[in-house]
């Protein structure tokens, strides 16, 4: 009979994604269909569309695992509803950004299931634009939201991916990077910028959103010193923060993240007052490229720690993982989270990347996730578990 009753709940939550799959489908289908076209009305109905699909994912994850995560979460809810408490937790804050979930969370929860853990944090991406899946990810927040845990959002300001015709005041798209960051100081995406402000203010609950990560690369972002001088990177930055504030949208936690690798921290912080946290990416690409090498958590991380402790804010960890190219990537987790919160307790978040085809940095498709490898998953639920005092 048990068996008979896990095989029916199964099968429902099959049902469940389903539903969730489709309607999403129907969702994004109508948007970009009626994108420029649509009033409020026809906005409305989609709004209301997609509020079924929450509802759907809602029932997939939170009503058939509900008390079990809520009464893992128990102790966040505090956090949750004092800002001055993740400004400052006295807990380290874990969390998971997983590409596969752009419509389900189900990744998600599969992971915490490999690892024994509930992330109070789930981590996800978004880039500026004028297209529907530029704007702020209302659905997918929300689901976070009443799943128990925060949304943490890295909000890429990818300049030439607004339409000219609905911002006739722009650039042109090849001449838009180029001291681009000044462009948003003076103005130019406000209407986009305020929208999210809005949207971000009316969930009435605490949003991480970090802005222009890796600004001190001069390789891979547009926003980079390519193309802005850091006194730009840091006039967009308060621009960005003073217009939320004007908006009423303060349940935001900045975080401001430069590459470690790169240097001048100094000179691209937009100052005490723009920043609740400091963060940072932690990624070993092994042996997967000819500029990349087997380094440790030490080497990446380690190295780096008192200069960014030295800003006087928390620390995130905001990409954390390994390649298992040219090591042991079992080691390598097992030496990084080993007596960590010790280590460093300037560290009050810590996400782990767990992207299974990342295309964004080498020539080639590669792979950060770990789920599967029970080898990896073990000590990390380890170590995880020390930190807490569980056996």
């Amino acid at each position: 009979m048990a068996q008979k009753n896990s095989l029916d709940e199964k099968l429902i939550r099959i049902i469940y994604i389903l539903v969730a799959i489709l309607l999403g489908a129907a969702v994004t289908l109508g948007l970009t269909y009626f994108g420029k076209f649509a009033d409020r009305k026809v906005s409305s109905l989609f709004d209301k569309v997609g509020d079924m699909t929450r509802n759907a994912e809602t029932k997939t994850i939170v009503q058939h695992r509900r008390n079990e995560r809520l009464q893992h979460l128990q102790w966040f809810n505090s956090f949750k509803s004092q800002m001055d408490s993740l400004r400052n937790p006295k807990r380290l804050l874990l969390g998971a950004h997983d590409n596969h979930c752009t419509e389900s969370f189900e990744s998600i929860v599969e992971l915490e299931d490999s690892l024994r853990t509930v992330f109070p944090l789930i981590h996800l991406y978004s880039a500026w634009g004028s297209k529907p899946e530029h704007q702020f990810p209302k659905l997918q927040v929300k689901a976070i939201i009443n799943m128990g845990s925060i949304p943490v959002i890295t909000w890429e300001p990818w300049l030439t991916e607004f339409d000219s015709k609905d911002y006739p005041k722009l650039r042109k798209k090849e001449l838009r990077s180029t001291n681009g960051l000044t462009d948003i100081a003076k103005g130019m995406y406000d209407a986009y910028i305020i929208h999210w402000a809005q949207d971000v203010k009316a969930i009435e609950q605490p949003v991480f959103i970090r802005l222009g990560h890796e600004m001190n690369d001069p390789y891979r972002y547009p926003w980079g010193p390519q193309n802005n001088v850091p006194e730009e990177f840091v006039n967009a930055w308060r621009y960005v923060h003073d217009l939320f504030v004007k908006q009423g949208a303060t349940n935001v936690l900045w975080v401001w993240n430069p590459h470690l690798s790169y240097g001048y921290f100094d000179l691209y912080y937009p100052g005490k007052k723009y920043v609740d946290y400091v963060g940072a990416d932690v990624l070993n690409f092994g042996t997967v490229a000819s500029w990349s090498q087997w380094y440790s958590f030490n080497d990446i991380f380690g190295s780096h720690y008192k200069e960014l402790e030295a800003f006087g804010k928390p620390i995130m960890i905001a990409e954390f993982s390994s390649l298992a190219c040219g090591g042991d990537r079992k080691k390598w987790f097992a030496e990084a989270l080993s007596n960590f919160p010790q280590k460093y307790p300037a560290v009050k978040a810590f996400m782990f990347f767990h992207v299974s085809d990342d295309k964004t940095t080498t020539m080639q498709s590669v792979s950060w996730s770990f789920k599967y490898d029970t080898a990896c998953t073990h000590v990390i639920t380890k170590e995880i578990m020390a930190w807490s005092g569980i056996k």
